[in-house]
């Protein structure tokens, strides 16, 4: 055979892929997420030395269903551990009254810095994770919330009932009150 047709038969090679190769391993994975797991944020994770950047890790969990999967529990998990934080701060008495010359008074500063260091982490638990940490909010057309909640059944019974017509007379009518 010559070599001009050894070389039509052999296979074309693969395109080689563009851009860095990804530096996730196993390991650096499960760290990322047993961090995560324990409140701290991705971002003060990507700070670290040997630690990826943010869109990264982002880029991973594209990548990767399982570490997709893994971060996600995780990230609910860190959720609930800032939320058992906030407990602990509250809790935590030991700063709260000081020893002046008059006697023992509260410690103002060690109590608002406890307030603050608590509504900080409340404030992103309802940002990060709103539908567990944010407050509840009926809005109109939610299915599982609907407007007519607070009307008995035999309200809702009777307006079923009525007409189109006697619908508009009725909510045309002002309310008592109002």
């Amino acid at each position: 055979m010559t070599e001009a047709k050894k070389t039509a038969q052999k296979k074309p090679a693969e395109p080689k892929k563009l851009g860095r190769p990804s530096s996730f391993t196993p390991e650096l994975g499960r760290l990322i997420c047993e961090r995560l797991s324990k409140g701290e944020p991705l971002a003060v994770i990507c700070r670290d030395d040997n630690m990826p950047a943010v869109r990264t890790v982002s880029d991973w969990k594209l990548v990767d269903a399982n570490f997709s999967a893994d971060f996600a529990r995780a990230r609910e998990d860190g959720f609930d551990a800032l939320a058992a934080e906030c407990l602990e701060i509250a809790d935590e008495t030991s700063g709260d009254t000081i020893m002046t010359e008059g006697g023992e008074r509260a410690n103002s500063e060690w109590i608002s810095r406890s307030k603050l260091r608590v509504e900080t982490r409340i404030r992103l638990l309802a940002k990060w994770d709103p539908k567990r940490y944010g407050e509840k909010m009926t809005v109109a057309g939610d299915p599982e919330a609907p407007l007519s909640q607070g009307a008995t059944p035999e309200v809702i019974a009777a307006l079923a009932e009525m007409s189109p017509e006697q619908l508009r007379a009725l909510a045309s009518k002002p309310i008592k009150g109002q």
